[in-house]
């Protein structure tokens, strides 16, 4: 159903010329979760969130955002969503104050200038001019207009794009209090960590189709992708005085030992009842790896583009 979907999008196709860059794209974003789509450049993200915000016709499939039709119902979805492009201008003289101040009047039912500037911490540069803030604290202007009509949905394109690790933290922490207040997050970004770190869950993009969607423990399952177990190599076990743990493919090379494995739980509880039957003790250096988004993200799209949008 459409209406249980903050986003629903369902065959999603969009062609420039004779050239089709999106080929039936689906997936669905949940209301009150955050939502990253990640690929890269070409893959069609940007393609795609301006089909969401109605600011480009689809060629074929279904979309609906907000249980709108972003293509015939334009002006009331932007009534109840939040949009923060990739660069925003403003004029340089305005002050932080003024500026959500105007922006607050274009909308029926406002969030409260004291609230804006609080969720995107900027309540001390309420009186700052534009032209003398730092590139972080645009970027969360950029946010306080976006919420300034108190939306239910938040499109993020790329948010800390070009950002010191200081203003990407300031940031993070904006999109946070973002997700404390129920609002419903599409974020695109090229940052794996930012995602890996903001995400409820995430889909990869590849030349315009969704690859892989879920939780990031999800996706990397569903890659292939195994955990890594590690310990270090108990002399009786490297001279041969104790054999291998049964049904565990472990490798010993020299001081360590190493298995990978889809069932880290399992895999844990045989190699701690084998090293207790084996009188090994608790196993040195015991440490467990699962497989992060950026080794799910490299398997998928290796050196691969797509084709079609800018981002």
């Amino acid at each position: 159903m459409t209406d249980a979907a903050a986003v629903y999008v369902r065959d999603l196709r969009m062609s420039f010329g004779s050239t089709e860059v999106l080929h039936g794209v689906n997936f669905e974003v949940s209301y009150g979760e955050v939502f990253c789509l990640l690929g890269p450049n070409g893959a069609g993200k940007t393609t795609t969130l301006e089909i969401l915000e109605g600011f480009r016709p689809l060629t074929a499939g279904t979309v609906r955002v907000l249980g709108l039709d972003p293509a015939t119902q334009a002006g009331k979805l932007r009534e109840r969503a939040g949009i923060v492009l990739q660069e925003c201008g403003f004029p340089r003289q305005a002050r932080v104050g003024e500026l959500i101040e105007v922006w607050r009047t274009y909308y029926p039912n406002p969030r409260p200038l004291g609230e804006l500037l609080e969720v995107v911490e900027l309540t001390e540069a309420r009186n700052t001019q534009v032209r003398k803030l730092s590139g972080g604290q645009r970027r969360r202007l950029d946010f306080a207009l976006a919420l300034a009509g108190d939306p239910e949905l938040v499109f993020l394109d790329e948010p800390t794009t070009g950002f010191d690790p200081e203003a990407r933290r300031r940031c993070w922490a904006a999109i946070e209090n973002l997700r404390r207040l129920g609002k419903t997050i599409l974020l695109t970004t090229h940052y794996l960590d930012e995602a890996e770190r903001l995400a409820d869950r995430i889909a990869i993009l590849r030349a315009g189709r969704i690859e892989l969607a879920g939780t990031t423990h999800d996706v990397a399952a569903r890659a292939g992708l195994s955990t890594r177990i590690s310990f270090t190599t108990p002399s009786a076990l490297r001279c041969g005085q104790t054999p291998p743990p049964d049904g565990l493919d472990l490798v010993v090379s020299g001081s360590e030992s190493v298995c990978h494995t889809a069932n880290a739980a399992m895999t844990l509880r045989l190699l701690l009842a084998w090293a207790l039957e084996h009188g090994l003790g608790d196993l040195d250096g015991l440490a467990v790896s699962a497989p992060r988004l950026e080794d799910t993200y490299l398997q998928l799209t290796g050196s691969h583009q797509g084709n079609g949008d800018r981002t």
